[in-house]
């Protein structure tokens, strides 16, 4: 007690003595309580996130008979359900090729043997249009008296390039099963004989372009250019035969293109379409000829042109000057009038008349 009050002399902090709190301690001041505020808030907010991770206030909402989750929440729960449902499916796919006007059969990857009751249709796209192919276990119309069906496969008698195009299978089984198959069929049809677009004459220090087109091939060919029978490669700075050649070549296209024309393009082209179906098919030959600016031919057409000019005004100038486009002047016509002379009644003659 002596130690104490003589701490309490010298203005030390004097620990004060309540019953009930520990010894030695000292009741929370502002500071303290409001820490003590702060570390509540940040633990009640940390205890409702995780509450929320854990889809805490939906299951005490609905242990309390509370509201539901709203309609975006339902909305992200069904397509969770249904992309669940589609977790099972199996899609593959292949590219098969066969000849026109002979039989082909299509598979139908997707059909599982172990599956009970699936229900198996077919479609069939070409382009941006899709129709359905086999459907409620029957073909459609178009197909019921060219193809046969099997579970496990479609079968053509014959195809045509007409039926070129992606065949889809689907197979759904009764436990939600889903399998998908697709099959890129391509008719095979040799190309035809292809037109070359050719100028018959450019200007030097111009730009050209040949075009080859053909439409019947299948798959689409791809396509060559020759000049006098020697065949012109995609890069002229690799042959020394066109090295002096500036032009660009497009296979898949098939055109072909000066920029700028020289003299030594001048020659015989043709083009030849292939796509490995049958043999190359050539166009026609035709000749291109490179020729420079005709500037005498030009000067000579406008002094004639003048001279022509200068002729027909000298001869518009002549008329006038002999009165050739001069009006001539119509005389009227005069009625001249005599006064009448004295006469006796009974007594008529004539006594006036016109002059014309």
């Amino acid at each position: 007690m002596a130690a104490a009050a003589a701490r309490c002399a010298t203005r030390r902090p004097c620990p004060r003595w309540r019953r009930g709190r520990r010894r030695g301690s000292l009741p929370p001041g502002p500071v303290m309580a409001a820490r003590r505020r702060r570390a509540h808030v940040r633990g009640s907010m940390a205890r409702q996130g995780a509450e929320r991770a854990q889809g805490g206030p939906a299951r005490r909402g609905a242990r309390r008979g509370g509201p539901g989750p709203g309609p975006g929440l339902r909305l992200l729960l069904l397509l969770g359900a249904a992309a669940a449902s589609l977790v099972g499916a199996q899609v593959t796919s292949e590219t098969k090729e066969v000849p026109e006007n002979k039989p082909a059969d299509i598979p139908c990857l997707a059909y599982r043997s172990g599956w009970k009751s699936p229900r198996i249709e077919w479609k069939f796209q070409k382009g941006s249009s899709l129709v359905l192919f086999y459907y409620g276990g029957e073909l459609t119309e178009p197909y019921k008296n060219r193809v046969q069906f099997s579970p496990t496969t479609i079968h053509f008698n014959t195809v045509t390039r007409e039926d070129a195009g992606k065949y889809i299978c689907e197979v759904v089984g009764d436990g939600s099963q889903i399998a998908k198959s697709e099959v890129n069929l391509i008719v095979q049809v040799p190309p035809s004989k292809p037109m070359a677009h050719v100028p018959t004459s450019a200007t030097i220090g111009s730009k050209a372009v040949l075009r080859c087109t053909e439409t019947d091939g299948s798959p689409p060919p791809t396509f060559r250019w020759y000049k006098d029978s020697m065949l012109m490669p995609a890069d002229p700075k690799t042959s020394l035969t066109f090295r002096n050649s500036s032009y660009t070549l497009d296979p898949a296209t098939g055109e072909l293109v000066f920029e700028p024309l020289s003299g030594f393009d001048t020659g015989d082209y043709y083009c030849e379409a292939m796509n490995n179906v049958g043999s190359p098919q050539k166009s026609d030959v035709i000749h291109m000829e490179a020729s420079e600016v005709n500037v005498g031919g030009i000067v000579a057409a406008v002094v004639v042109l003048l001279m022509v000019l200068a002729l027909v005004a000298f001869g518009i100038w002549f008329a006038y000057s002999r009165g050739f486009f001069k009006r001539k002047d119509t005389a009227s016509k005069k009625v001249i009038y005599s006064q009448p002379s004295h006469r006796s009644e009974g007594e008529f003659k004539q006594t006036s008349s016109f002059l014309v």
